[in-house]
Order: C-alpha cells, then structure tokens, then sequence
C-alpha cells in the first residue's frame, strides 16, 4: 500500500497541549461574561483545526491524563513532584475542552493510572501495525522514541502550539545524533528536570551521545562503565542506579489496555447544534466558521434564535410616510425597497435613505402595524453575532 493510499490516524496529547496554548495567549483576553478563561482552550482548538484541515487524518483522537499519579508516581514518588500547581485561571479549562471535543465528535481517551503519552505510544504502535500512516502530536519529547518509518512526531518548535516541526527518523538523527529510539537513553544520563529526574553529574547531551555512539546502547554502557575514565566515568558508576530508573520511568508503554483500537477513531461528522451551543456558552465567535470548515460541514447555517422575523411590509405614499416618521419620537428604522432589492437602516426622523447605494432616494416601504426592525441588518433577516 503506498502512503497516499493509507489511512492516517492523529493521536493528540491533549493535556500538554492545551497547557502550552494557556501560556502562549494572554488570559486577560480570553474570558467569558461569567468570567470563565478559555484561552488554553481556545488556543489548542485553534491549533486543531489548523492540524485536521492541514492534514485531513481520517481517524483521530485526544489522549488526556487524569492526574499527576500514576504507576510512574508509584514507583518513583519524586516523579514530576518538582511542577507547580496548575494556576488558578487554567482550572476548569479542560473538562469545557473536552465538552467541546465531544461536540465535534472527537473521541478522548484517559485511563486512571496511565498517561496520555502511554495512550499514545499504544495507539501509535496498534496504528503502524494495522497499515495506518501516524501522527503523534504532543509537546512532551518522550515521544520521540515512538518515532519510525510509519510514525510521524509534530513537535511545538516555539512556545505555544502556532508552529509544529515534523520529526521523521532522519529528523531526529540529525537533531540529536541517534536513532528515535535511543532517544530515551539520552534522557535518561543526562536527567529530566521537568520530571523530576536528576541524570548523572556533569553529562550533558553531547556526552551521552559519545557514549552511545561508542558502545552501541544504554545496556552496554553501563556493564562497561568502568571503562569510562575521568571524573564524568566516575559519576556515572555512582549514578548507575539513577540511570537505570530514569530509563525505566521514560519508557513509554505500548500495550495499555484501551475501549477502542486505532479503527474505532474514524472522523465521524460533529454535532453542529452542540458545537454552537458550546461555543456560543466560550464567546467563540471567530472559531466556529473554522471548524466547520475544517470538519466539511460546509456554511454555518443560520441559528434559529438569530433570526428575526420581519411584520408584512405595505406600500404607502411619501405624504402618509412623513406623516408617520413626524409622530415617531427620535430616529427609526425602516425597510426600503428598490427594483426587487431592499435595504434595513436606521434614520433619522423624516428621512428615508438606503443605505446603498449611499445617498440614494428610494420608494419607502414600513410596516402596517407601525413597527420597525430590530436590527439593522438587510432584509434576509439574519442577525449579527
């Protein structure tokens, strides 16, 4: 099967993401009248919609964590115990992003014990054995070891989630100097500060990729680490044991025992109410357009409760219309109607003029029970939002 004939299946870390998006909009700008912020939803919405319409995957899923334990925490119970609290404006973000997922039909997976990367790694793996082309698109760097030939890494590339640089294996070779699946060796000498994990002292990148280089794998290098000279060489025999945890902690599982399997995440078409009612709920004018474009549901159709329905217009002479604008208190609006097309507005009292073309006298029309539009939009009725 050739690649443009494959399916492509889109795993997103919806948690780390949605953490990135918080930091790289500014809150103040994004909340509700209720005073809900939502620029860390908004921000990974916006990035997914960019990522479907760029892409086109035809099955998809967001992968969240449930909270910070898990067996990892189990084991180590220092894992990532250094991150501070999520602030306070970031709180409650998440379970409205999932609503929103859940709206566009969008499946999210968690599982109590296990981490999204996990979710992840496991669907990558299931995917790239079914013949799926994968894309994992997360903002944590363990993932890098599930890169191959069948699997694609999108990668933040500046703060924020705007920009994602593609990893492929000659990517990550090039980067960092080894295969993608040494890349969690690395990690685990050099150490994991956002994990919490301390390497060993006084290696660096660079050294830990001399070592690898020379004696072949992690395994290797540790039963020849009295081979390693120096200062660095004696670190690392005092630092074994940390390695081998680091490197245990850092692999990331790929037999989690999931509902649903990389065929069940088909793209299915959203609930297009749901979606404007949630958006509608997060102030999200400017986005549902996208999203319904992204997801193929084509114009946005109009909102029932947007529309507003005109009284019956009668003709009437100019002398009766002077009349009727003379007796009306401040300025009114009138339907004008010329050669089939007509025009709302709002005018000053004993005026009658489209607004285009500007300036034009037309033939006016009002209502037989006196009243005027509500607003000023032309005679299709549709609201602004």
């Amino acid at each position: 099967m050739t690649d443009s004939a494959k399916p492509t299946l889109m795993v997103v870390d919806g948690h780390s993401l949605a953490y990135r998006a918080f930091f790289a909009l500014p809150v103040e700008n994004f909340t509700t009248k209720d005073n809900q912020h939502t620029n860390g939803i908004y921000g990974f919405l916006s990035m997914l919609v960019n990522l479907i319409k760029a892409e086109q995957p035809t099955h998809l899923a967001i992968a969240f964590d449930t909270s910070r334990h898990s067996f990892r925490t189990d084991e180590y119970p220092e894992y990532k115990a250094t991150r501070s609290e999520s602030p306070q404006e970031f709180k409650g973000q998440i379970p409205l992003l999932q609503d929103c997922l859940a709206a566009m039909s969008i499946p999210v997976l968690t599982k109590e014990g296990i981490e999204a990367d996990d979710i992840l790694a496991t669907l990558a793996s299931q995917g790239a054995e079914q013949g799926f082309e994968v894309l994992v698109v997360s903002g944590d760097r363990d993932t890098i070891q599930l890169v191959n030939d069948d699997v694609t890494l999108l990668y933040p590339s500046v703060q924020g989630v705007s920009q994602l640089k593609r990893y492929d294996p000659a990517t990550v070779q090039e980067r960092y100097g080894v295969r993608p699946e040494q890349y969690p060796d690395i990690a685990a000498l050099v150490g994991e500060t956002s994990d919490n994990l301390p390497g060993v002292p006084k290696v660096g990148e660079k050294t830990a990729v001399k070592w690898l280089t020379q004696f072949g794998s992690l395994d290797e290098l540790i039963a020849r680490a009295d081979e390693i000279k120096g200062v660095v060489g004696g670190n690392l025999r005092d630092h074994i044991d940390d390695v081998r945890r680091n490197r245990k902690l850092n692999r990331l599982l790929t037999d989690v025992e999931l509902p649903v399997g990389p065929a069940d995440l088909v793209v299915t078409p959203i609930d297009a109410q749901a979606v404007r009612d949630i958006f509608a709920r997060l102030e999200f004018r400017t986005l549902l357009p996208r999203v319904f474009e992204a997801v193929g549901a084509g114009e946005v159709a109009d909102d029932p409760a947007s529309v507003v329905v005109l009284p019956t217009p009668v003709e009437v002479s100019e002398t009766d219309l002077a009349t009727w604008a003379a007796a009306q208190d401040g300025d009114v609006a009138i339907r004008l109607a010329t050669q089939g097309v007509c025009q709302c507005a709002s005018v000053p009292r004993r005026r009658a003029r489209c607004a285009s073309p500007p300036g034009r006298m037309l033939r006016p029309m009002h209502f037989a029970d006196g009243s005027s539009p509500t607003r000023r939009r032309c005679c299709m009725t549709r609201s602004r939002r």
